[in-house]
């Protein structure tokens, strides 16, 4: 079974953060920059504080309105975030982000972010794994 670790290393541990300074609207025109749906924040020590979701912006557009943008980010980000370590598999990950109803899992190892993982990187693994076993039992059953 496929493991973060793996994952990271096909796709890179690079992560695009939060500055706990930026406004709403400067961390909703990161996300649409870098063409992602969440970003990290951090400490100075690289320990995650927080995670603002595209969920989280339209939640709070919902209720408070457009103003909301001036807002500093971090009064609308998710401070208790569930995070990953490089030995997850697949199937934890699955597990995981379908409990919880989320699709971006931090990294996380000895406290510190090291990467970051979206559902869209699980399906591609998880189906990369099913191919190569179906592979493997069609081998076998053509070979044997």
């Amino acid at each position: 079974m496929t493991t973060v670790r793996q994952i990271l290393s096909a796709k890179g541990d690079g992560v695009v953060t939060g500055d706990r300074t930026m406004s709403l609207g400067q961390a909703v025109a990161r996300l649409a920059d870098n063409r992602i749906g969440a970003l990290i924040f951090v400490d100075d020590d690289s320990r995650v504080v927080g995670i603002l979701s595209e969920r989280d912006v339209v939640r709070s557009l919902a209720k408070h309105g457009a103003p909301v943008l001036d807002d500093a980010a971090a009064d609308h980000m998710t401070r208790q975030v569930k995070t990953c370590t490089r030995e997850d598999t697949v199937e934890d990950l699955m597990d995981m982000m379908t409990a919880g109803r989320f699709r971006h899992l931090p990294v996380v190892e000895e406290g510190r972010l090291v990467g970051m993982v979206s559902i869209g990187d699980v399906v591609k693994h998880r189906v990369a794994d099913i191919e190569h076993q179906a592979k493997e039992i069609r081998n076998y059953l053509f070979t044997s």
